[in-house]
């Protein structure tokens, strides 16, 4: 793991190359921050601790390498130790030969390949990562930014953000047709329903042109009324001028004979207005009105049922309404499944720096969990997992504060980053056997063997997976 596929052009010219990530062979440091002097040789693979109690310069030591290995934007802001009047000294060798160097007043940077040549911090970055120097960064960046780191590392990041926008656009789209589902559905179920009402409306014309005929009807009736009634006053009329004549018949006796004539006239019209009165009083007598009460109250019916009719029809209409949708969100649901079956597929695909890390939603998932819910032991492991990948030339992490995890979970953390060939410098509050080296008072005065990997026992009831191999 680690190996270098592309040699750079400074290590062709001095005529040799890596073959392996590099790693920290040995380191000096003198009077930098707490440290008085502090001597080191890590192990190459594993976890070697860097022990004392608060306040000894543990965290020095670690603040010394960054400085020494990442340039001047890893110098500490106060890196002369207080009350030395010497100035600090920093001296790493390296697994590729080189040697780095800062002393002096200045602190400059000295950078020896083994041929004795002399070189900078552009060097250095060529295959130390910035992060290795300050785990802490990364574990403290934004949960997107955690994920982007990963998704940068396995190349997949353009196309699984694709994937997740169109994921989160199908499922917004899906819930908001899901709401007007459950609306549309929610209302018609509460419409009133008739399921005694035909399923079309029911038509009154055939009922209304029945009733205008019997009102046409009844008013040819009254309209034979009246005329019985205008020949009523004409004969009242007849015989009041007719016992006029007759007053008058003696007075103008000279026309008697015209009087006569008339007189005769006038009593044959008398005689033909009694009979036709006679007649139209005897038809209109005959003349019964029918009533249109019965079809008023059919036509009330019809209104009554059609107005069901159409309360049925709305709600059916409603209910096809909420199936569309329904269908609608099935559809979406059937979408967004595909989707995530082609991130599922293009992780898995992917060659991730750790079994079970994903991501998913801009967020690093380990064994199921986001980051937020990991424990701290796993928070440092996907950490440290993404941190090496993203320069497996870079063999080494710094991590601090490793007080933290119990002895049994260090343990399992040196024996993992072992079997990666991982050398892991790291910080612990504690003077105990775990501890590869002492810090007091800024003097490193104890070295131990490094941490050793757990052995598996002779009884093994159950068959767990270590949590920390990939």
């Amino acid at each position: 793991m680690g190996n270098f596929q592309n040699p750079s052009s400074w290590q062709r010219k001095k005529g040799y190359e890596l073959t392996q990530s590099v790693k920290i062979n040995s380191l000096e440091l003198e009077n930098v921050k707490r440290v008085k002097a502090v001597k080191l040789e890590p192990a190459q693979s594993g976890l070697t601790i860097v022990g004392g109690r608060n306040g000894q310069g543990k965290t020095s030591v670690l603040d010394a390498i960054s400085w020494a290995l990442g340039g001047n934007r890893k110098k500490p802001s106060q890196p002369h130790r207080e009350g030395s009047v010497t100035d600090p000294y920093l001296h790493v060798e390296l697994t590729n030969g080189l040697i780095v160097e800062r002393k002096g007043k200045t602190s400059a940077l000295k950078v020896i390949d083994p041929a004795g040549n002399k070189s900078g911090q552009n060097l250095l970055d060529q295959f130390i990562e910035a992060l290795a120097l300050d785990l802490p960064k990364f574990m403290e960046s934004s949960s997107s930014e955690k994920a982007k780191t990963l998704l940068q590392i396995i190349g997949v990041g353009d196309h699984l953000f694709d994937l997740e926008a169109k994921e989160e656009r199908l499922y917004n789209q899906r819930t908001s047709i899901g709401q007007m589902e459950k609306q549309k559905r929610g209302a018609a179920e509460e419409m009133e329903f008739y399921p005694d009402a035909p399923s079309d409306p029911v038509s009154a014309a055939e009922l209304i042109q029945q009733q205008q005929e019997i009102l046409a009807r009844n008013g040819e009736k009254q309209r034979k009324r009246d005329h019985a009634d205008e020949l009523a006053h004409e004969l009242e009329k007849i015989k009041a001028e007719a016992a006029d004549h007759d007053r008058r018949t003696n007075e103008l006796y000279e026309k008697w004979q015209e009087a006569l004539g008339k007189q005769s006239g006038l009593a044959m019209a008398i005689d033909k207005a009694e009979r036709e009165l006679s007649d139209a009083r005897k038809t209109a007598d005959q003349l019964q009105d029918e009533s249109t009460a019965e079809i008023e109250a059919s036509i009330a019916a019809i209104d009554e049922t059609n107005a069901k009719v159409r309360t049925n029809v709305a709600r059916a209409m409603a209910m096809k309404d909420a199936d569309e949708l329904k269908e609608q969100y099935e559809d979406l649901t059937r979408e967004i499944e595909s989707i995530r079956a082609d991130k599922m597929k293009l992780l898995a695909d992917a060659k991730l720096p750790l079994d079970g890390l994903t991501v998913e939603m801009g967020e690093l998932i380990y064994n199921g969990n986001a980051w937020d819910c990991m424990s701290g032991s796993d928070q440092l492991r996907v950490a440290t997992a993404i941190v090496r990948a993203l320069k497996p030339e870079c063999g080494f992490v710094l991590v601090d504060k490793l007080e933290q995890f119990d002895p049994q979970t260090l343990q399992e953390f040196g024996a993992w980053a072992e079997s990666q060939d991982l050398q892991i410098i790291g910080t612990r509050v504690s003077t105990g056997d775990e501890c590869s080296i002492v810090i007091e008072d800024g003097y490193s005065n104890a070295q131990v063997a490094p941490i050793p990997t757990p052995q598996p026992t002779t009884e093994q009831p159950n068959e767990e997976v270590n949590p920390w191999q990939m």
